[in-house]
């Protein structure tokens, strides 16, 4: 379990362990690419989801979906619940809310920033999930 964030450390978040592996280089270059993406967005005080960010997230979206890795149970999962277990994973986030509860203290800001920027991620990438796998039903020659 990561220490608790003291005013020592100026807030900032662990780094876990990578939580990606080589069998899959594409896939984890998609993580490694959000999760900087994600940073980016941070850093430059701007919601993800706006350009060009949201630009960039959709397009490792497309990639990702193009590759396979966009399927419930797939290995890689880079399925929205795949994709931020990975990214909560690295940035610490289980640990952060566990020892939040047992604590009975708040989450540290960088955290709660990154568990903002997380959901933001997963819905978007949650919504891209149904609307290209809806996209066939509305643009098949039938649908006309």
């Amino acid at each position: 379990m990561n220490a608790p964030q003291t005013p020592d450390d100026g807030g900032r978040i662990p780094q876990q362990a990578e939580t990606t592996s080589t069998a899959h280089p594409l896939a984890d270059r998609i993580v490694d690419q959000v999760e900087a993406l994600v940073e980016e967005a941070e850093t430059a005080g701007q919601p993800i989801e706006v350009d060009p960010f949201r630009k960039q997230l959709f397009e490792l979206f497309v990639t990702a979906e193009g590759a396979g890795y966009v399927v419930d149970g797939g290995d890689p999962d880079l399925t929205s619940d795949g994709l931020c277990q990975t990214l909560a994973g690295r940035w610490g986030l289980k640990d952060a809310a566990q020892e939040s509860f047992t604590s009975q203290t708040r989450m540290h800001e960088q955290h709660v920033q990154k568990m903002r920027s997380l959901w933001s991620v997963m819905r978007m990438w949650m919504e891209w999930s149904y609307a290209w796998e809806r996209w066939p039903e509305f643009h098949s020659k039938d649908a006309e």
